[in-house]
C-alpha cells in the first residue's frame, strides 16, 4: 500500500455552509482543516440552498488548509445529491456522516468513481454509531485498499452519548475503551482518526485537558466548534519539545560511525532499537511540516 503525504489535522474545525459570517474568515483560520457542514448545522429547509453554496465557497479559493465536506446520510433525499455535487468542486475530502458497514463507503466510493470524481477526492467517515462501531474492523480495512478512497475517521461522541444512553462525563470513562477500539482500528487501516468534539466552547482549561488526553490515546487531532479552540489543538497535537529532543538524540546516536549496522544501541541507560530510530524520523518529519 502506498503511503500517502503526512497531512496534519490537528485542528478540524466544523463551520456550517449557511453560516456566511464563519465562511468570510476561512481565509484568515490557523486550523489544519476545515468542514463545511451541509449536515447537522442545516435546516431542512435550507439544505438545497446551501448545497449550492460549496462550489463558491471552494472555488477561486487558496486553499490555506484542508477543505472537506459534511454531505448529510446517502440513505436521505439530500445524499445523493449533496455527494455529486460537492465532488464536481473538488474538495480534498467529502465527510460521509452515520455511517454503519463498509458498504456505505463503498457504495459513496463507487458514485464518484462512476460521476469521473479525480482520486484527489478522499472519504473522510463519521463514527457515530452503534453499528459503526462494531464494524470498525473491516470498516478501517477499506484503508488498505487506496480506491477505497477513505483516508479518515471522525468520531461523533455526542451521537454515541445518545445512540447508546452513557453518561457524558468530563473525563469520558465511559467513551473511553470505544475510542481506544477506534483509534486501533485506524492504526491497522493505515488511517487518521479525529476526535470528538468538547461542546463548551468557552472552557479552554478544560478543552486543552481533553486535547491532551485525546493526543496520549493516539487520536492524529480534535474536531472543534469555535475558532477559539483552535490554538490550543494544534498545541496539544504537536510534538513536544521534549519529544523532539529524544527524537534528534536517537537519530543522533544511530548516525554515529560506532553504530552503523547496529540494530540496538544504548542511549543514556536505555535499550534503543531501529524501529526507535524510525518513530524518531517519522516525528522529525512531522514536525518540519508543520513548523514545531
Amino acid at each position: 500500500m502506498a503511503q500517502e503525504p503526512y497531512r496534519p489535522r490537528r485542528s478540524v474545525l466544523y463551520i456550517p455552509a449557511s453560516n456566511d459570517k464563519a465562511l468570510a474568515k476561512l481565509g484568515s483560520l490557523a486550523c489544519d482543516a476545515v468542514i463545511i457542514d451541509l449536515e447537522d448545522a442545516v435546516l431542512p429547509a435550507d439544505k438545497k440552498a446551501a448545497r449550492d453554496k460549496v462550489a463558491g465557497i471552494l472555488a477561486g479559493r487558496e486553499r490555506r488548509c484542508e477543505m472537506v465536506v459534511r454531505i448529510n446520510p446517502l440513505a436521505s433525499e439530500w445524499g445523493t445529491h449533496d455527494l455529486l455535487a460537492v465532488a464536481k468542486a473538488e474538495p480534498d475530502g467529502i465527510l460521509l456522516p452515520k455511517i454503519a458497514t463498509p458498504r456505505d463507503i463503498l457504495e459513496a466510493g463507487d458514485l464518484l468513481d462512476d460521476n469521473f470524481a479525480p482520486d484527489s477526492v478522499k472519504l473522510w467517515a463519521m463514527v457515530e454509531t452503534p453499528r459503526a462501531l462494531l464494524n470498525i474492523g473491516a470498516i478501517a480495512e477499506l484503508g488498505r485498499d487506496p480506491a477505497s478512497r477513505l483516508a479518515c475517521f471522525v468520531t461523533g461522541t455526542n451521537d454515541l452519548v445518545k445512540a447508546t444512553g452513557i453518561l457524558a462525563t468530563p473525563d469520558r470513562r465511559y467513551l473511553m475503551p470505544w475510542l481506544m477500539q477506534l483509534v486501533l482500528a485506524a492504526r491497522a487501516g493505515g488511517l487518521d482518526v479525529i476526535d470528538g468534539v468538547a461542546n463548551d466552547f468557552r472552557d479552554l482549561d478544560a478543552f486543552a485537558r481533553e486535547c491532551a488526553d485525546g493526543a496520549a490515546m493516539g487520536f492524529d487531532g480534535k474536531s472543534l466548534i469555535h475558532p477559539a479552540q483552535i490554538e490550543p489543538a494544534n498545541r496539544a497535537f504537536s510534538p513536544s519539545p521534549e519529544r523532539l529532543a529524544a527524537a534528534r538524540a536517537i537519530k543522533d546516536a544511530f548516525a554515529r560511525p560506532e553504530n552503523a549496522g547496529k540494530g540496538v544501541i544504548a542511549l543514556d541507560g536505555s535499550m534503543v532499537e531501529r524501529l526507535h530510530l524510525a518513530e524518531a524520523e517519522k516525528l522529525l518529519a512531522k514536525a518540519a511540516i508543520i513548523g514545531a
